[in-house]
This record gives C-alpha cells, sequence and structure tokens, in this order.
C-alpha cells in the first residue's frame, strides 16, 4: 500500500466513523487534554519524567474521554482494562517492592 492510499484511509476514518463514534476532534482531544492536564498535576512527583506507568494511567483516560462523547463503544472498556493490567505490570517491573514478592502465578 502506498503512503497515499494510507493517508486517503486515515482520512476517511477520522472524518467518518471515528468521529461518530468518539464524538468531534475538538471535544474528544480538549477532553483528554483536560484529563491529561489533571493527571500531569497530581501525580507522585510532578516533576519527574514519565515512565511507562504513566503511559498506561493516560491511556486509560484518553478512553474515558472517548466514553462521554458518541456511541456506546463496549471497546473503549476492554481497553481501559488492558490499559490498566499493562500500567500495573509494568509499574510492578519497576518497582522495588517487587523484588519481595511472589506473583500469584508462580505458585506455592
Amino acid at each position: 500500500m502506498r503512503a497515499s492510499e494510507i493517508a486517503e484511509t486515515a482520512a476517511k476514518l477520522v472524518s467518518g466513523e471515528r468521529e461518530a463514534q468518539h464524538g468531534t476532534k475538538m471535544r474528544n482531544f480538549g477532553n483528554i487534554a483536560e484529563l491529561w492536564t489533571s493527571y500531569l498535576r497530581i501525580r507522585r512527583d510532578p516533576g519527574a519524567p514519565l515512565d511507562q506507568e504513566d503511559v498506561g494511567h493516560m491511556m486509560v483516560l484518553l478512553k474515558i474521554a472517548r466514553t462521554q462523547l458518541g456511541k456506546y463503544n463496549p471497546d473503549d472498556h476492554f481497553d481501559m482494562v488492558g490499559y490498566a493490567a499493562c500500567a500495573g505490570e509494568v509499574a510492578w517491573e519497576i518497582s522495588d517492592a517487587a523484588a519481595g514478592f511472589r506473583r500469584v502465578d508462580e505458585g506455592d
């Protein structure tokens, strides 16, 4: 597929189906910006660089914002759970506390 075909397909998606599903770009992106700004303000260390856990949290917030516009889309909720689970996994891996605990799947 050529770059021009990819761009044309993307333009049709973001101006048609996706806009009907997620609302206008201005409102959708505005809602996401509000949630991300709040998150960045209240995180444990607002001045620290973002890490993998932050990305997972912010992606959950993106999906929450999308639930407020357009029609109900069950994928938004599946994605929220998926991103939250991923954030939990990376938080575990980067946490010093993880060294002292066994994972549930490690057995007895």
